[in-house]
């Protein structure tokens, strides 16, 4: 286990969450093309039909003697983005844009993070097993997201008024 002070440089959003039953927490299977359905929402261990979404996002960040990619798993991601993998996934989707802005939202900001090796020997990244953010300003990325799509919305309304 390591403990960095690091800037965090970028968030790949491009396949960020896996699907988990809610009930026993379990990995769900995905669709061929890693779209989730409904049809293989039935947990095969606990007969749930309830699945829920976690974050597992790849983020590289830069301490003061590397670069490094390190995966952030759903307790810290929370932090980061101060709300639940599903919540993010359905904002995204209202929101096209908002997962292209992550990168300018939380480019540059400090975190002190507690990193450990992973478990199974195949994986290639540290896991981020705790993000503390170090500017006393810091807000999640939600907060700011849902400011920058509010005032894009009213915007592109007021455009269209004209």
């Amino acid at each position: 286990m390591e403990t960095v002070v690091c800037s965090l440089l970028t968030v790949d959003l491009n396949d960020y969450c896996y699907r988990v039953c809610s009930r026993c927490e379990r990995v769900l299977p995905g669709d061929k093309n890693g779209v989730f359905s409904s049809s293989s929402s039935l947990c095969k261990f606990c007969k749930s039909k309830q699945p829920k979404l976690l974050y597992r996002i790849l983020m590289s960040i830069a301490t003061d003697t590397s670069v490094k990619t390190v995966v952030c798993f759903d307790r810290a991601a929370t932090v980061l983005f101060g709300c639940s993998a599903d919540d993010l996934f359905h904002f995204t989707k209202l929101n096209p844009l908002a997962a292209s802005m992550v990168n300018e939202v939380l480019d540059g900001e400090m975190f002190r993070m507690t990193l450990n090796r992973p478990q199974n020997r195949n994986a290639q990244h540290m896991r981020v097993t705790s993000l503390v953010p170090l500017r006393s300003g810091f807000q999640p990325a939600i907060v700011t997201l849902t400011h920058l799509c509010t005032k894009n919305a009213s915007r592109s309304t007021t455009n269209h008024s004209l």
